[in-house]
């Protein structure tokens, strides 16, 4: 794992030890970033990122100058990674919360330009996602929800739903 591009391009991610996540390939993440930095202006977002895992969504973005990144991770070991890796690059508009995505969301009265979740594959309430975000009003006007799912979802009907990007196995919905 490394970052992509931005101020801290080409930093690689150490491995961790017991990881519980799955992380966003290289691959998927950089033409996910490709489709973002050529639809919008980075700069102003702020950015939910949901079941951070090892953080590499949220200090992809870091480096790309967002304003914040809110990471959501429940994992102790997970937690105490991006720190770590925020430590060492010492970047300090990446603020962590040790929280049960779904019960973050429940009490969250932040609006967001950007949230990306990235659950497990397998979760069962993988589908709700997108109608909780909606329901709680958590995106700014325009805010684009960014979804990471395998090819047993499909988020077509969804009445927020834009378009899905496949790359490799990983699969992104994009909703406004």
């Amino acid at each position: 794992m490394r970052i992509i591009a931005g101020t801290f391009r080409g930093y690689r991610l150490p491995p961790i030890k017991h990881l519980s996540a799955r992380p966003t390939t290289d691959f998927a993440k950089e033409n996910l970033f490709n489709v973002l930095v050529h639809r919008f202006d980075l700069s102003d977002f702020e950015v939910l990122d949901l079941f951070a895992g090892t953080g590499s969504i949220s200090l992809e973005f870091v480096s790309r100058g967002v304003k914040s990144v809110t990471a959501v991770e429940k994992a102790h070991t997970q937690q105490q990674f991006i720190a770590s890796t925020c430590n060492a690059l010492k970047i300090n508009n990446l603020r962590l919360v040790r929280s049960d995505v779904f019960h973050f969301l429940s009490i969250c009265k932040v609006q967001y330009d950007c949230i990306f979740a990235d659950p497990p594959y397998s979760l069962e309430a993988l589908q709700s996602i997108p109608d909780l975000i909606f329901a709680h009003s958590l995106l700014k006007t325009d805010g684009l929800l960014i979804l990471e799912h395998s090819k047993e979802n499909n988020f077509s009907t969804h009445p927020h739903f834009v378009e899905e990007r496949v790359y490799g196995s990983v699969h992104f919905s994009f909703f406004q």
